[in-house]
């Protein structure tokens, strides 16, 4: 029997949301909790809870997502899950599935702490949009002015058959803040090797690297994919993004999330690490069990992570990874995705302002790039879909074919996390699992939109 992490189908299907946390540090500060505060009369912070009929919801047809997802950890597809729904800034559902492991059999709590890998990006962006706010940046300032290192950087024109870079050219100028933040600046990411630039990626280890001016440094000497923002591809670009809020700040990226997003939205499992207390309470990642090369249906826990081995969690990083090396749980999540909702104000706290939420959650890509690019398997981009900043947008939900509501916000992580948040009918969700590589089914943010939106019969409630 092999167990090793079983990548192929995420690769094939595009579910490429993840940022590697491979080599640990010995010490940085954790992070400190926060009091709990105690509900309010007409608060939107989640700390009340609603009866569905209450905020338009039937309860016999939301039942219908209950009954789906006990059947995705009685199927074996997932060891555990946890799901949160809440409109109107109070808690519709809250629940939980299966186990934190199949080794432990310990019911899935619902303070479980989760790998969210790329659901870290959002995370970041909110970080870069707070330095916007203070005037230390702008979108369409070229990259090079806060990253130098990246003034000589080449774009890749040709490759030989064995995926060797045989010609560059030069850039035409260097990619704009806009860019990375929409991934059309041209980086790779590493996370396959089918293109070029990715093996040059891996080969250097820029996600593994020991800190991120180590990772400037190495992503500085590979070239671009294209020329920026004439394509879309999902990218490091926000690893890149973590360097530049540690610049721009003089802090640790670390120390800069807790101070101006974790600490304030009160999220107190969120961070880079857990901790050695709080490592008990990190779920068991899996992955399907691969024999001779076949899957055979079944999940083990992952013992390894794109060949490395998987990282402990109850020690700090060495690389503080923006794109994909955060863990969280779904209510701290589900905090964050409220104060997005609520145009960057939770409980009190103002994080940022309802202009710049606005910005985040507008369409960056270029038409031509829009039309021409589907992204990945999961982010089908056209005219009614798009990509903000650090988030994916919806434009024209019903052209899109979607149920939920325009203006959504919405990403994932590679271990099956998900969330979206709706401005349009005031809804967020936040979907927690630990499966590498796909559920061995249906997409469960998917299906999850599909059985929320069937019990919303009365939005205007």
């Amino acid at each position: 029997m092999h167990r090793r992490a079983y990548f192929a189908a995420a690769l094939t299907a595009g579910l490429l949301f993840v940022g590697l946390n491979v080599a640990q540090a010995a010490d940085a500060p954790a992070a400190a909790p926060a009091a709990k505060a105690a509900p309010k009369a007409g608060a939107r912070d989640l700390s009340a809870t609603t009866t569905p009929e209450a905020v338009g919801f039937d309860s016999t047809r939301l039942k219908l997502m209950d009954d789906y997802m006990a059947k995705v950890v009685a199927d074996g597809r997932v060891a555990g899950m946890t799901t949160l729904l809440a409109r109107h800034g109070k808690v519709v559902e809250f629940k939980t599935y299966g186990k934190t492991s199949l080794a432990t059999g310990q019911a899935m709590p619902k303070d479980e702490i989760f790998r969210i890998y790329s659901m870290s990006k959002p995370l970041t962006g909110v970080a870069m949009m707070i330095l916007y706010e203070q005037g230390k940046w702008r979108l369409d300032d070229p990259v090079t002015r806060y990253v130098p290192e990246f003034k000589n950087l080449k774009v890749m024109v040709e490759a030989d058959k064995e995926g060797h870079i045989t010609k560059v050219e030069d850039m035409k100028r260097p990619p704009t803040m806009r860019e990375i933040m929409s991934h059309t600046a041209g980086f790779g990411y590493g996370l396959g090797d089918r293109h070029p630039v990715d093996k040059l990626y891996r080969e250097k280890k820029v996600l593994s690297a020991n800190g991120l001016q180590e990772m400037i440094d190495r992503t500085a000497e590979i070239p671009l994919m294209y020329q920026p923002g004439t394509s879309w591809s999902y990218s490091s670009a926000v690893d890149i993004q973590g360097y530049i809020v540690q610049k721009l700040s003089g802090k640790p990226f670390g120390q800069f999330l807790q101070e101006n997003v974790f600490g304030p939205l009160k999220m107190k499992d969120t961070g880079f690490y857990t901790g050695p207390e709080k490592a008990k309470r990190l779920a068991a990642v899996y992955v399907s069990e691969v024999v001779n090369n076949k899957p055979t249906g079944k999940i083990v826990e992952a013992d390894d992570l794109f060949g490395n081995k998987m990282p402990d969690y109850s020690k700090p990083p060495a690389m503080e990874s923006g794109g994909g090396g955060l863990v969280s749980t779904t209510m701290d999540y589900a905090r964050f995705c409220q104060m997005i909702l609520n145009k960057g104000v939770l409980d009190g706290v103002r994080i940022l302002a309802p202009s710049s939420v606005e910005l985040m959650d507008t369409n960056v890509i270029p038409h031509n790039v829009l039309v021409s690019n589907n992204g990945t398997g999961v982010a089908q981009f056209n005219e009614a879909v798009g990509f903000g900043l650090d988030f994916m947008v919806v434009k024209d939900a019903r052209a899109a074919g979607m149920n939920e509501g325009d203006k959504t916000m919405s990403w994932g992580g590679a271990a099956g996390t998900w969330f979206w948040v709706d401005p349009t009918n005031d809804l967020i969700y936040v979907g927690m699992i630990q499966r590498m590589g796909g559920t061995g089914g249906d997409d469960l943010g998917t299906q999850a939109r599909t059985l929320t939106y069937q019990a919303l019969l009365h939005p205007e409630k």
